[in-house]
This record gives structure tokens, C-alpha cells and sequence, in this order.
């Protein structure tokens, strides 16, 4: 009968040190949230117009987790999270350019093609991700943070033409 209670310790064992695991997953990025960023535009970039801007939102409010604010702005070679943009920390976030809009489900994002600008490098304030030359930016109509670890949809961005300006 010793062996059963063995059996039982070592099975809680691993389940328990399987489930602090995850939680710690979980958990990390609330408990120790990176600074946020502060990227300044270049003075090229500066330079360049902005084609196109949108707003970051929460698309389903029911869900308290997955959410984004803030502005985004599409130049020639770039795009640029503003100062106000914030999202909830999660693992693995990206930033996508994707072709649809509007997107406001994660499913809405299944067979679509994209263009991977990147790890989200801070959970709040300005970042600025290169976009690929050759890129056709006119195809695109959206700017969503996307959750890869878990593929869940966590704030889009539709886009709009901008007036003629060279603000940030």
C-alpha cells in the first residue's frame, strides 16, 4: 500500500509543479510589466507623410483581458504605435499588418494573409516597426496586435487614408 501513496505524492508533484508553471505564464507579465517604450520618430521618418492612421480598440468588451487603446499612424517605411498606445500584457503579442477591416474577432483573421512586423516590444507608449520594402500599403486596411502564443485577437486598428500631413 506504500507504493499507492507514493503513486498519489508523485502525480500531485508533477501536476502541481505543471500548474505553477502555467500560472507563472499567467501571471509574469502583470507581476513584472516591462517599462514602457518612448521610441521618438527619426528625422526621415519625421520627414515622411502619414498615408493612412486608425485607432486601436477593444473589440469585444465582454472580454477583460484582451484589450488595446491608443493611435497608430502608417508612414512609407514604417508604422508607429503613438505615445497613448496601450494594450493588456500577455505573452508573445506581434503586430500585424493585415489587408481586412474590419477585424474584431479572432476568427476574422483565419485565411487572411498578413505581413509580421514584429514582437510588440512594450505593453504601452511610442514603437516604431519597419515595414518590408516593396510592400503595396495601399492593401492594407488594418493594424492588429495578435496574441501568437494563443492565436487570440487582442486590439485592431482599422486604418484610414490620412489627410496630407507629416504629423506623428
Amino acid at each position: 500500500m506504500w507504493w499507492r501513496s507514493l503513486a498519489i505524492f508523485l502525480l500531485g508533484g508533477v501536476l502541481g509543479t505543471g500548474f505553477g508553471v502555467a500560472l507563472g505564464f499567467f501571471l509574469f507579465p502583470f507581476v513584472f510589466p516591462p517599462p514602457p517604450a518612448a521610441e521618438e520618430l527619426s528625422a526621415a521618418d519625421r520627414g515622411s507623410p502619414v498615408l493612412a492612421e486608425g485607432s486601436f480598440i477593444h473589440a469585444n468588451p465582454a472580454d477583460p483581458i484582451h484589450w488595446g487603446k491608443g493611435s497608430v499612424a502608417v508612414r512609407r517605411d514604417s508604422v508607429y504605435l503613438g505615445a497613448d498606445f496601450e494594450v493588456g500584457p500577455g505573452p508573445k503579442f506581434h503586430v500585424y499588418l493585415v489587408p481586412k477591416a474590419p477585424i474584431r474577432a479572432s476568427g476574422d483573421l483565419a485565411g487572411e494573409m498578413f505581413v509580421d512586423l514584429g514582437r510588440l516590444r512594450a505593453f504601452k507608449g511610442s514603437q516604431r516597426y519597419a515595414i518590408p520594402p516593396g510592400l503595396d500599403l495601399a492593401k492594407y486596411k488594418s493594424v492588429i496586435i495578435w496574441c501568437e502564443q494563443f492565436s487570440v485577437l487582442i486590439s485592431p486598428a482599422d486604418l484610414m487614408p490620412a489627410k496630407v500631413s507629416s504629423r506623428g
